[in-house]
Order: C-alpha cells, then sequence, then structure tokens
C-alpha cells in the first residue's frame, strides 16, 4: 500500500521513559500504527505479558512488547498483568472488551466437540538480547499465549510466542498440570513455531487436529484459544472478508493470509481458526485496529503452516520461504510496455536484483518477467488466483522451498525467452532478527564493535544514528553473503582511549587499510596483526588510533572494570573463513531505492 503521509508522536510509558512511534496511513485512509523502527504495518495479536522490565542505567521497552493504547491507528499489543505499565488505563480495557463482546460466543453448543480438547495454553518465559549492551541479556519477562495438537506429538504456535524463550510450559484444557515443552523449530518469516512435549500423559485421549482447506470468502471461521479477560478457553465466531498477500508484522515478510472479523485478542496468538467441519485452516497471529476500521484480524493460512512443516520434515530444520531477489515494477502505462517492446497487456519490469540471489547470474535491469513457472504474470503484477481471483505475483515464489527452481519467460530488449532460477531465502545486509538469539560483538581496548541490525537501532532509538548510516541500513543490499554493517556501539572509558570516549554509533569501514566485510573479518584482522598500531577508519572520514601493546595491557581491568565475562561473543572465537566479495564496486554507499516493501511509498513498485 502506497503511504500518503507520515508524522510522529511521542508515547509516554512510564515516567522517565518515552518511545516515539511512526504514525501512518495509507491512500485508502487505513491508519496504521508502529514502532518508528519496525518496518511493518501490522502488529502481531501477541501473546499476554507479564513483565516486569529493569536495566541498570536506562530503562527500556522491550522490542517484543507494542505499545497497547487507545486512539486512531492502535493496533492490539500485548495483554498485560499490570495494564498501567504499558499505558493501558481501566478505561481502555473495558473499551477493548466492549468492542469484542458482540461476537464474543459462548461454547455451549461445542463445548463437548473434540478439538476444543487439543487447543492447549502456552506460558513461556522470555530472556532477550541487550542489544545496545550485547555480552548480557535483559531481565526476564513472562507471557501466555495458545497452541493446537496435529499429528505426530506435536505443537503449533506463533514463533512470536516463544521468542527468546528460557522456559515453555503448555496446558490441556480442563487440566491443572503444566507440561514442559521444546521447541523443535521457529519459523520468523512466518510466524510459526514448533514445540513438542514428551510427556505420554499430556498426549493421551485427545485427537490431533487436521488442517483444512484454503476457505473461501464468507465462509465461517471459529477462532479457539486464551486471550486475555480470563483464564478458561475462548471462542470467537466470524467469516472470511479477504485472501490475499499480506503483510507479516513479526517476520517483516509478505505471505498468503486470511483476513477475518472474528475477534482476535491478545492472548489468542498461536490458536487455531476452524471452519464449519472442525478442520483446522489457520492460526491466529496478528490484528489491526483503527478508529476507521473494526474487526480486522488475521489468521495464517493452513497452506503457510503445511509450508513450515514440509520445510522441516526435508530438512531436519527450517530454512525460510525463497525469493527471487528482484525490485519489480508495474507496466500499467501503455506507453512503457510499447517502449519495452512489450505486446501483450502483462509482465512486469526488473528495476534492480539483488547480488546473492541466484536471479543475479541470469537476469538483468529491464528484463521485463511474463512468466512464472508457465503461469502468466499481468501488468499489475498478479497472477491467477482459483477461479475468478488474481493475487500477487511473489504468492507463486512463496509456494516453492529453499533449494527449488523456477522457470521465468523474459523479454529481453524485444525478445521472448526462457531461464531458471535458483530460489533461495533473501540475505538481508541489516537483519531484523538474530540468529541465534544473541548479537556478536569485539571489545577492543573498549571500543564496543557489533553489526548494525534492526532491533539495535530500534533500542538505541533512530534519533541516536546519523542519518548516513541509516540510509545504508535502508537503501543498502549485501554484495556478498555473510556481509555485515559493522558498527562502534560505544566506548568504555579508559586511559588507553583518551579522545575517543564520546564515539559511538558510527561505522567502522577499514582496519589498517584493509575494509572490513564482517565483525568475524574484523575480529581476524585484530588477532592477526603485527603493527605497532591498530588503525580503525570510520564514516566521514574520522580516524582512532591505538598503541597495540597497551591495548593488550589494558583488555583484562577493562573487562573487569565494567564486568563483562570476555572481550568477544563465543561465535567469533571459531576461525575465520574468508568470504569472496561480490561484483559490485564496494565504492557505491547505497543506492536508489529502499531494500524493503515496507520503505518503499509507492505502490508500483515491490520486492519480490
Amino acid at each position: 500500500m502506497a503511504v500518503a503521509a507520515l508524522s510522529s508522536f511521542t508515547s509516554p510509558l512510564s515516567s522517565s521513559s518515552t518511545v516515539k512511534f511512526r504514525y501512518s496511513f495509507d491512500s485508502n485512509s487505513l491508519f496504521f500504527l508502529k514502532p518508528l523502527h519496525c518496518h511493518c504495518k501490522f502488529t502481531p495479536s501477541n501473546h499476554s505479558y507479564n513483565h516486569r522490565q529493569e536495566v541498570v542505567g536506562k530503562k527500556k521497552k522491550p522490542r517484543e512488547c507494542k505499545d497497547e493504547r487507545s486512539g486512531k491507528g492502535n493496533l492490539v499489543g500485548p495483554q498485560t498483568a499490570a495494564y498501567k505499565s504499558f499505558g493501558i488505563s481501566k478505561k481502555d480495557k473495558e473499551s477493548l472488551i466492549f468492542d469484542s463482546k458482540d461476537q464474543q460466543v459462548e461454547p455451549n453448543n461445542i463445548q463437548d466437540s473434540a478439538f476444543l480438547n487439543a487447543v492447549v495454553k502456552v506460558y513461556c518465559t522470555h530472556t532477550a538480547p541487550d542489544y545496545s549492551l550485547p555480552w548480557q541479556k535483559q531481565r526476564q519477562y513472562a507471557s501466555t499465549g495458545s497452541a493446537f495438537m496435529i499429528e505426530g506429538r506435536k505443537l503449533i504456535t506463533n514463533a512470536h510466542c516463544v521468542e527468546h524463550d528460557t522456559q515453555v510450559k503448555v496446558k490441556r484444557r480442563g487440566d491443572d498440570t503444566k507440561y514442559v515443552a521444546k521447541v523443535l523449530a521457529r519459523g520468523v518469516d512466518c510466524d510459526i513455531a514448533l514445540l513438542s512435549v514428551e510427556s505420554d500423559e499430556f498426549w493421551r485421549d485427545v485427537e490431533p487436529l487436521r488442517l483444512g482447506r484454503l476457505p473461501h470468502l464468507q465462509d465461517s471461521v471459529t477462532v479457539v484459544g486464551y486471550p486475555l479477560g480470563g483464564d478458561t478457553i475462548s471462542v470467537t465466531k466470524g467469516v472470511v472478508s479477504r485472501i490475499e498477500v499480506t503483510s507479516y508484522a513479526h517476520g517483516s515478510s509478505d505471505l498468503l493470509g486470511i483476513q477475518i472479523d472474528a475477534a482476535i485478542n491478545p492472548g489468542n496468538s498461536g490458536g487455531p481458526a476452524f471452519n464449519d467441519q472442525g478442520e483446522c485452516i489457520g492460526v491466529a497471529f496478528q490484528v489491526y485496529r483503527s478508529e476507521e476500521a473494526e474487526n480486522i484480524g488475521y489468521v495464517i493460512p493452513s497452506t503457510v503452516v503445511s509450508h513450515f512443516l514440509t520445510d522441516y520434515e526435508r530438512n531436519g530444520r527450517y530454512t525460510g520461504f525463497p525469493c527471487l531477489g528482484v525490485l519489480i515494477q508495474k507496466l500499467e502505462n501503455p506507453a512503457l510496455r510499447a517502449c519495452l517492446k512489450v505486446q501483450s497487456n502483462e509482465g512486469v519490469l526488473v528495476r534492480r536484483v539483488e547480488p546473492t540471489s541466484d536471479s543475479n547470474n541470469v537476469l538483468k535491469e529491464g528484463d521485463v518477467i511474463v512468466s512464472f513457472d508457465d503461469v502468466r504474470v499481468g501488468c499489475e503484477g498478479t497472477v491467477p488466483f482459483r477461479s475468478n481471483e488474481r493475487i500477487a505475483f511473489h504468492f507463486l515464489i512463496s509456494q516453492k522451498f529453499a533449494g527449488d527452481t523456477a522457470e521465468l519467460g523474459i523479454i529481453r530488449a524485444g525478445q521472448f525467452m526462457k531461464t531458471k532460477i535458483v530460489l533461495n531465502p533473501r540475505v538481508h545486509l541489516v537483519p531484523f532478527h538474530i540468529d541465534g538469539g544473541q548479537p556478536s560483538y569485539l571489545i577492543i581496548a573498549g571500543l564496543v564493535f557489533t553489526p548494525l541490525s534492526e532491533p539495535l537501532i530500534e533500542e538505541e532509538c533512530e534519533d541516536n544514528w546519523g542519518l548516513k548510516l541509516l540510509a545504508k541500513a535502508r537503501y543498502s543490499l549485501a554484495r556478498f553473503k555473510d556481509e555485515q554493517l559493522v558498527i562502534l556501539s560505544q566506548v568504555l572509558a579508559n586511559e588507553v582511549n583518551i579522545g575517543y570516549e564520546d564515539m559511538g554509533n558510527q561505522q567502522v569501514l577499514k582496519f589498517n587499510g584493509t575494509r572490513i566485510k564482517n565483525i568475524h573479518h574484523l575480529a581476524h584482522l585484530v588477532d592477526s596483526c603485527k603493527d605497532k598500531y591498530l588503525c580503525f577508519e570510520f564514516e566521514d572520514s574520522y580516524v582512532a588510533v591505538l598503541d597495540r601493546e597497551a591495548v593488550a595491557e589494558a583488555s583484562s581491568s577493562i573487562l573487569t572494570d565494567y564486568g563483562i565475562p570476555s572481550e568477544r561473543s563465543s561465535d567469533l572465537s571459531k576461525p575465520y573463513m574468508d568470504t569472496p566479495e561480490g561484483d559490485q564496486p564496494s565504492g557505491k554507499e547505497y543506492d536508489d531505492s529502499p531494500v524493503s516493501n515496507y520503505e518503499i511509498g509507492f505502490d508500483g513498485l515491490l520486492w519480490a
């Protein structure tokens, strides 16, 4: 959707801390309220939080917790045990319940249905990383959500329900025993997680749910889970309002989604949605609310769930949805099609190709994609979907698995040809999520280096970053696999780094004249350095020089003074394997178009 306007306001979370939000609306006058640094249009319906946040030196609002407050453009956030701490007044709570009570139904007529017993409550204890102080974690907090049983003694829930999990427990309906669960796989992009429970007692006398077909418009849907407002199971009913490619807030991705008008509230996350036959058609995961729109909930369809499960079964782990790796432009204008020698009313124009994708070896800027696996692509970037519907072109890409091959029909300089491309998950130069949970870091004489990531940008507040570095984060593509933007996060004051104490949130470009590829490369360069001085070159031509022998002498005392267990994260202790750079010149710091669909303010461009 094209964003028509942007503004911001400051939302008080407590008497001593504030968080900025971006306030935007699209061309249809539907309002979105989102964290300033989170590039997503929707907020997960989320699980219920019982959270106490405490960080030495400053108070933080953890990035998993979305603010929930009344007013224009509000998106439902987490349920909290102490509403005040997250900006929810008693009046707001009553308003939220009033908004959904007309769709809340008593489950008396279905209370004996077997599928209700397969829906369980999830209790999760989270310990999120501290991206500003990457050697430690934030204070743990607790949340609740929903999940349901499937074949093979497994459970399905949302990935955001068990993000940064320390302990996960589940409880069956009508039972007072909580069973310990293990997270087998977590799909951030599709917001799905797979759990297992070893206890035989947990699985006794329960029939697992069956995944049903993709529903049609106006089909009845029943959402079951454990949302706010009580401890027992909740059932709400509605109909399917829309089926289209949807923005997934947690994964910052675009996949098929089902829009429904059944009430979805905090705590419903991970709960199943059923059709009239008792088949599971999807997983409740996010909602959208504003003064201009009501009862807009979203369900992950069974086709996406099946894709996740098949991926896990094939590889023994989750590898992710693949991408084509091209920025495409719609060809609605007849003169534009004529200029490109496209005779028919179809096709999309390739405007940019990601260097790390296989498309970089096959496609060129100016190519027109007219078919994908023999399915014709319309000039609006859509393809046929079921009988009388059309859907976004990258829906076809999401049906593939990592490593699959797709056949493209393209027009290049007026000539039609077919070519094959291997599809793989997208490589992000600035990742939205950190694999493994804990960020990498390297401390040299009190200079703290870490890779740039969206969680770090959000935690530090966007105002604390230079415009040039933010432009790189928003407009730069990775030129080769494992490329990172390494930044100096802060300087831990010591005699050895006098004069550099005020440095922070600056990209380091070179070490002793060698361009830095990633933080592991920087650690390797420092470890193998035999020169008298360590010379770090930063953006804007700033240079920091340290005496190598003085650095070695001061390192242990700095770690002791600041209570830091190690000078580097454990992953940097492994041997460094050099990564070949791409063919693109490194002199160009950032490109002309954003790297994310959420940053593109024009509906005619879209990343596939």
